[in-house]
């Protein structure tokens, strides 16, 4: 099965019974679609397809999510498996809620379906056209590239219309990537792996660093070419850093990575899907006061290796608490109905203590070799994390999902093939800034708390709320969750109680063009509010698009703050159609954000 992870054969083992085995396929109801407009004047340079609005003279407060997907390709010998699309839009005037290829791919060869980075992969021979799992940090303007695994072991950068790092590690022959998940704000990504030769299941550890769009790790003195790839001198990105700090804080353009090991799951032996959160706020990464107020803390704080610099983030520093202090991860294992639950603190301490003191000086020298930096688990084996606790399940888990920051109850949601959702505590694993942090919580501190029932039939993709019930990406993260019910093909919004050990569902869409869902994926509203959800259609080769609360522009025009311009509810549906965008494959897994 390693061997078909990517293929028609290996979603089927992951994904379960689809809509149509389970008599569910076009089932629902006819939704209201919106005509589309091509966005030509004033702005001829910049065409896309328009739904809502009036176009104006000036650009106003422009907005975009971006996403990628991976689909199983109808032809692997043209297609690479990877889509880089526009998720939503807002310029001069008129929102884009329709899902399709950015304005910035219009001249790109074949079309711009295939993401430009993982052709440059092809080209050099990295990775072929099996795309096996995506994960990108959940979050508004700081997670502005994705990862994308591949049946080789390759995991690889995914860009967007502004941030193009190019950087891949390599996994070792015998190691199988199943999925990914990337911490809050970029520091680390976990990759589930099937030991083929060992037969165990493990989770990689990839500590990443962020830097400047198009900027080369090793130089960043002058412009230059490299292997046939141009690279900028380092610049002010964001305010991202001007160093290479592996497992820091950053604004998620990524240009480094490094394996630093494994972790065994003991009882485990196929892993399927990962989760992770610190509880780390990401405005919280920001300066909070003075006149830098709302900037990235890397650009004003570089290099570390200045005292002056790394002391203000030491204890006592004034930047103590812009940092994540700890995290867990939930793994699950589908054929062996068990999760596993991961303390990150071990990891997140030594690498601040590395960068957060004198320690720093033996940061400069990085690098793959085991003790170059970021050193291996081998070499320093105190960092590595540890499997506080492991549980058995009645049920086949399908998916998993994780509360984002520490203002709400700490959870971890796990839904199971026969349609409940499962809420564990995670109170004190993920300590967020650790203002109120827990120095050792103990393991009994990860229990199931309560349940939620009817969710749908093979519950397959749990999706990341970031607009309800306030608006605020990480309140509505913690409060509620997107669920795609496979098997019924039905879209549920279950949002929780005050406490997080309960909950109900608040919203439902059942769309009779959907052929076969598979997992869902909401977009930020950062700037101008969108509320619009991409669906995954996997028999039906597309993405589609639903919004399913108000438009409102930041800049006043058609849709101004409070009322905005609201959904068209027809057949008493709870949102309104977007439209599709045909892929040349079958979608299984995607991640959008709003890229800067």
């Amino acid at each position: 099965m390693a061997a078909q992870l990517s293929k028609d054969a290996g979603i089927a083992y992951r994904y379960g019974p689809d809509a149509i085995s389970s008599g569910s396929a076009n089932a629902g109801v006819a939704l209201y679609k919106r005509g589309d407009t091509k966005l030509t004047s004033p702005a001829p340079d910049y065409p896309f397809w328009w739904q809502i609005g009036q176009t104006s003279s000036g650009a106003g407060s422009y907005s975009s999510n971006q996403g990628s997907i991976t689909f199983v390709a109808d032809d692997p010998t043209q297609r690479v498996g990877v889509s880089d699309i526009q998720i939503s839009n807002y310029m001069y005037g008129v929102f884009a809620q329709l899902p399709q290829l950015s304005w910035t791919r219009a001249a790109v060869a074949g079309g711009g379906i295939d993401s430009v980075n993982v052709m440059g992969y092809r080209e050099q021979g990295i990775v072929s056209n099996n795309p096996i799992a995506t994960a990108r940090c959940a979050g508004t303007a700081f997670c502005a590239e994705g990862l994308v695994a591949f049946q080789n072991g390759v995991i690889g950068t995914v860009g967007s219309n502004t941030a193009r790092n190019r950087t891949t590690v390599q996994l070792p022959a015998n190691k199988v990537p199943t999925s990914i998940a990337m911490t809050n704000n970029s520091e680390f990504a976990l990759v589930t792996v099937w030991d083929t030769q060992a037969l165990k299941g493990q989770v990689a550890v990839i500590a990443m660093a962020g830097l400047c769009d198009g900027c080369d790790p090793y130089n960043g003195t002058a412009d230059h070419t490299t292997n046939g790839i141009g690279y900028a001198k380092w610049y002010n990105w964001w305010q991202e850093w001007m160093g290479v700090y592996p497992g820091l804080a950053n604004m998620g353009n990524t240009a480094f990575m490094k394996i630093l090991g494994y972790i065994d799951l003991p009882g485990i032996n196929a892993p399927t899907e990962i989760a992770v959160t610190t509880g780390m706020d990401q405005y919280k990464t920001l300066y909070q006061t003075g006149s830098q107020v709302g900037q990235f803390v890397g650009l004003d704080n570089s290099p570390l290796t200045t005292a002056t610099n790394w002391q203000k983030f030491a204890p006592g520093g004034s930047l103590y608490y812009n940092y994540a202090k700890g995290g867990v991860a939930v793994v699950i294992s589908k054929s062996e109905q068990k999760a596993a639950f991961i303390d990150l603190k071990p990891l997140f301490s030594y690498f601040n203590g590395m960068y957060f003191s004198s320690n720093v000086s033996q940061t400069t020298n990085f690098g793959q070799a085991a003790n170059q930096w970021p050193f291996t688990f081998d070499v320093q084996a105190s960092q590595k994390p540890t499997v506080v606790k492991t549980v058995s399940l009645g049920a086949r888990p399908t998916a998993v999902k994780t509360t984002m920051a520490e203002k709400f109850a700490t959870r971890a949601w796990i839904a199971t093939q026969d349609g409940t959702l499962h809420i564990y505590s995670l109170d004190g694993f993920a300590p967020g800034d650790g203002y109120n942090m827990t120095a050792n919580p103990p393991a009994s501190n990860i229990a199931e708390v309560g349940t939620v029932t009817g969710i749908g039939r093979n519950p397959t993709s749990l999706g990341v709320s970031r607009g309800e019930p306030t608006n605020t990406s990480f309140d509505a993260s913690n409060k509620q969750v997107i669920v795609a019910s496979r098997g019924d093909n039905k879209i549920n919004w279950v949002r929780f109680a005050s406490n997080g050990n309960s909950g109900s569902i608040v919203r439902t869409i059942q769309h009779n063009e959907m052929k076969d869902l598979i997992a869902v994926e909401d977009s930020d509203n950062f700037a101008n509010q969108g509320f619009v959800l991409s669906a995954l259609d996997y028999t039906g080769k597309a993405v589609r698009n639903y919004r399913y609360g108000q438009v409102t522009f930041n800049d006043g025009g058609l849709c101004p703050w409070p009322t905005g311009c609201p959904i068209n509810a027809i057949n008493g549906a709870q949102a309104e159609y977007g439209g599709a965008m045909a892929l040349p494959g079958k979608p299984f897994q995607m991640n959008s954000a709003n890229v800067p």
